[in-house]
């Protein structure tokens, strides 16, 4: 059939602007998991522990701002599992974020494909196993997320790039989180749990074998381990090794490095406020949450507790019982915006918050360790730490111009850290003591970002694959 010019030319632009939109999405990423047992020998110790594609630490991820990852986990042990991604927002979607509170666990012999965008963030992060104490025999990786090949960073290409999972075995492992900070020189640094830096090293020394020193901090006895930075051209002769160092208890010292790192407000790449929409200093808060964490004897045994409250979960992931309004898993309020004095008691505990609020968040430690905090979905600013006990007059020494943003923070001992957070993530999301034990006996709450809107465009439906436990089970999820 001959068409007419106008119809043809109409199909052309018709065919030209699907190419287009084709060529526009950004890429996607697909990966096939498989978990097992296997032999790892942490500390040279033969032992068992949890293989991805039978490797210990799993295999990195390296991506580009805004790609998209598929992964499909299967899982080959014998008990259930989950896998979270520190330090990935999960913009729209906490169905992904692989958390007992947002997730079904993945059965014996079962598989769950994961199917997130790694919108606007760059830098370094890792993945994990989150139920119970899986994190201690593996199951780890990084993932390494690279600014477009467009976009300028403030530095040199680096001559190479190097992943490291430092941590204490059975404990917790740290990886970089993604803000371009000016460039300060540092002969060590502090990265507390769950935290953790990019840093630059400059090769300009003799060509020699130089040892890198990972060492605790505020700890009685204090533990070391060691690296190794080899030059290529080495006479194979190492570095004097730095003597070990004392009983670390410098913590002012440590502060004043925490409030020297400051954002690079020059640098190109992803920012929390999307394209600089607004300056974080310039916001009015809308809500101030105090958050105080303590170590507490409920029913005759150790917990711990935010605001008196020790979180227990219950069995049915608190995502899957709000999306399907199911009655008595979980009460939004139920944890309290400041410290009660109480004493404390057990509770699933939910924050009530609205989309869009706009928070400045304080968490108080009168406790004698230092304390690390980390929240899922988000990055926030952090303005503001000191020793004593914050008041409404310490605003006044916030840093309100150049602070860093990151999704986790430390709090020292007897001592407060301030953060701002805009709610722009609808979804469940944890905030939880990134000393696992302490997570584990109840030093976490979930977030509940709320829109009344119910809009696609505030979050993404459940996923059609989503795996549904508990009171939930049985029910569907949308039409495949």
């Amino acid at each position: 059939m001959k068409m007419s010019s106008p119809a043809a030319l109409c199909v052309f632009v018709l065919l030209a602007s699907l190419l287009a939109a084709a060529r526009a999405e950004d890429p996607y990423r697909f990966y096939t998991w498989n978990v097992t047992f296997g032999d790892i020998y942490p500390l040279g110790v033969k032992q068992q522990g949890i293989l991805i594609n039978g490797q210990f630490p799993g295999p990195q991820i390296d991506a580009v701002t805004n790609d998209n990852i598929i992964i499909n986990v299967f899982n080959n042990l014998p008990a259930p599992f989950l896998l979270s991604w520190q330090g990935i927002q999960q913009r729209r979607s906490s169905w992904q974020d692989g958390v007992y509170g947002t997730n079904c666990p993945i059965p014996p012999g079962g598989n769950f494909t994961y199917n997130m965008q790694f919108k606007d963030q760059i830098g370094s992060y890792y993945y994990f196993p989150s139920l119970a104490f899986h994190k201690a025999a593996g199951g780890y990786g990084g993932i390494r997320v690279l600014s477009r090949p467009r976009i300028p960073v403030p530095f040199n290409p680096p001559a190479g790039d190097f992943t490291i999972l430092a941590g204490d075995w059975f404990k917790l492992n740290h990886t970089v989180e993604g803000s371009h900070t000016m460039q300060n020189t540092y002969s060590s640094l502090d990265i507390h749990l769950g935290q953790s830096y990019s840093f630059l090293v400059k090769a300009d020394q003799p060509p020699q074998d130089y040892t890198i020193v990972v060492s605790t901090r505020f700890t009685n006895p204090v533990l070391t381990n060691t690296a190794m930075l080899h030059y290529s051209n080495s006479n194979g002769v190492p570095a004097a090794l730095p003597p070990p160092p004392g009983p670390t208890v410098e913590i002012d010292w440590s502060l004043n490095q925490a409030r020297s790192i400051r954002w690079n407000l020059t640098a190109s790449g992803p920012r929390p406020n999307p394209q600089g929409s607004y300056h974080y200093g310039q916001v009015n808060t809308t809500r101030t949450m105090r958050l105080a964490n303590s170590r507490v004897t409920i029913n005759g045994k150790l917990r711990y507790a935010v605001n008196s409250v020790s979180f227990i979960p219950t069995d049915t992931p608190l995502k899957v019982a709000d999306f399907y309004n199911i009655q008595g898993v979980f009460t939004p309020g139920s944890m309290p915006d400041a410290p009660s004095g109480g004493p404390a008691y057990l509770q699933t505990a939910v924050m009530a918050s609205n989309m869009r609020d706009y928070v400045e968040v304080v968490f108080e430690n009168a406790e004698g360790s230092v304390q690390s905090w980390h929240i899922d979905g988000y990055a926030f600013w952090v303005v503001g730490m000191d020793g004593g006990q914050w008041t409404p007059a310490s605003r006044q020494n916030y840093n309100l111009r150049d602070a860093i943003a990151r999704y986790t923070l430390q709090v020292y001992p007897g001592a407060w850290t301030a953060i701002y957070m805009p709610l722009d993530n609808v979804g469940m999301w944890n905030v939880r003591s990134e000393s696992w034990g302490r997570q584990y006996l109840g030093q976490q709450f979930y977030l509940r970002v709320y829109s009344p809107a119910n809009s696609w465009r505030d979050e993404n439906p459940i996923p059609k694959n989503a795996l549904l436990c508990g009171r939930a089970s049985g029910r569907r999820t949308r039409p495949l």
